[in-house]
């Protein structure tokens, strides 16, 4: 039993050496380019749901690169603004029309 858990042991150590050295000159994973965002948010046209359910941010070591995370949550947060002050423009619009046919019922 000894020599057995010793031997195995050996193999585990010597396996472990391998996968550390990388057993020869060239490199074991190659250097690759980060990720980049694909296909970012049409800047011709407002943002549609489609546009964000199909947005895929690009993964690195540490998670998602902030600089693209930042630029869609810009993005989102000013097209979300835009809708707002639209949404309140033609409420203003409805309310002063709403006013304005109550008094010509009178």
């Amino acid at each position: 039993m000894f020599w057995f858990l010793l031997i195995a042991m050996v193999v585990v150590v010597a396996a472990v050496t391998l996968a550390v050295v990388g057993g020869g000159d060239t490199e074991v994973l190659p250097e690759v380019a980060p990720e980049q965002l694909v296909d970012p948010l049409p800047a011709t046209r407002p943002v549609g749901r489609a546009d964000v359910e199909a947005l895929r941010l690009p993964v690195t070591a540490r998670g998602y690169r902030m600089a693209d995370v930042d630029d869609v949550l810009g993005r989102l947060g000013a097209e979300l603004a835009e809708r707002d002050a639209r949404i309140a423009e033609l409420e203003a619009e409805l309310a002063e029309t709403a006013r304005r046919g109550g008094e010509e019922e009178r």
